[in-house]
């Protein structure tokens, strides 16, 4: 016997906004904007990177961001855009499976590269003057390469454990894209090894977000050390981007968890609307605090328009 079950339901029913129905072609509107500005600002950040050599190796951290940021928008733009704009629901479940794969790796992936930066923050505060000869580019590709393999490896069982259910009756899912704990809540048969795993995963993302933390109390702690006041603001105003990042990456995540596990009479727009904010605001936000905040990029912008005009 095979150990994949063939599915008796043919499909999975996405649904968008209820009671919003009417107003579908408007709202994609903005889900369009948003995400046009997501994929133009993430890519001009690896473009400033790429012709840019002098950019030192936080700057490729950032790539990488960005790198997995248009990875996220292009695994859930799909089915939004189906749904909005021609009202199409219906979703295979080898496609579901397939979706839901890439948005977990890419979320693995980006909580992965924000730890790291955490890394990058602590070393360049604590340890300034060595900071370039230990993150050099070579060290920086292996670790973006260890990064991409950890978190394949870790959400690579979850297509393969929700493939090997039952579906039986159940077709509605909660959200505009799957995700693993909406589409094995669908199945008939027992789920127990994919609430584990799904844990499992979950977990892993927490405890980046715990190293995080436990990296920003060194980097206080150094801080903290510095006698002028100057230079520890100077100090601390290089990790406002990173800090940025890491409240628009985990806390729609956090939400978003913690309404699943707690809130018994949930509204389902409101969680609909937060598992679209936890997809879409990180490729949207990033791209914009970075330029504002980070005055290299800016110039190498300034650059690129001051060509652009002659």
């Amino acid at each position: 016997m095979s150990v994949f079950n063939n599915s008796e339901v043919q499909l999975f029913l996405l649904i968008g906004m209820p009671g919003l129905e009417h107003a579908y072609i408007w709202i994609s509107i903005p889900i369009c904007l948003m995400y046009m500005v997501a994929i133009m600002g993430n890519s001009s950040i690896l473009c400033n990177i790429k012709i840019e050599p002098s950019l030192h190796p936080m700057y490729y951290f950032l790539a990488m961001l960005a790198t997995f940021d248009l990875g996220l928008s292009f695994s859930s733009l799909p089915t939004m855009l189906r749904i909005f704009l021609f009202n199409a629901m219906g979703i295979s479940p080898n496609a579901c499976f397939a979706q839901e794969f890439f948005i977990h790796g890419f979320t693995v992936k980006e909580s992965s590269v924000l730890l790291v930066m955490s890394l990058d923050r602590f070393l360049a505060i604590h340890n300034p003057l060595r900071y370039s000869s230990l993150l050099t580019s070579k060290r920086v590709a292996k670790m973006g390469l260890i990064l991409a393999i950890r978190s394949i490896l870790l959400v690579l069982p979850l297509p393969f454990t929700l493939k090997r259910l039952k579906y039986c009756q159940k077709t509605l899912l909660s959200h505009s894209h799957c995700l693993h704990q909406d589409t094995m809540k669908l199945a008939c048969s027992d789920n127990k090894i994919n609430v584990i795993y799904g844990f499992f995963v979950a977990l892993c993302t927490m405890l980046d977000l715990a190293l995080i933390v436990l990296s920003y109390i060194l980097i206080l702690k150094t801080v903290l050390s510095i006698a002028s006041m100057a230079e520890r603001l100077k100090a601390l105003n290089t990790s406002v981007s990173h800090i940025c990042a890491v409240l628009i990456f985990y806390v729609p995540i956090i939400t978003l968890a913690a309404m699943h596990c707690s809130a018994k009479h949930k509204s389902p727009l409101t969680v609909i609307l937060i598992a679209d904010t936890f997809l879409s605001l990180p490729p949207l936000m990033n791209p914009i605090v970075y330029c504002i905040k980070t005055r290299q990029i800016r110039v190498v912008l300034g650059k690129l328009f001051s060509i652009d005009r002659r």
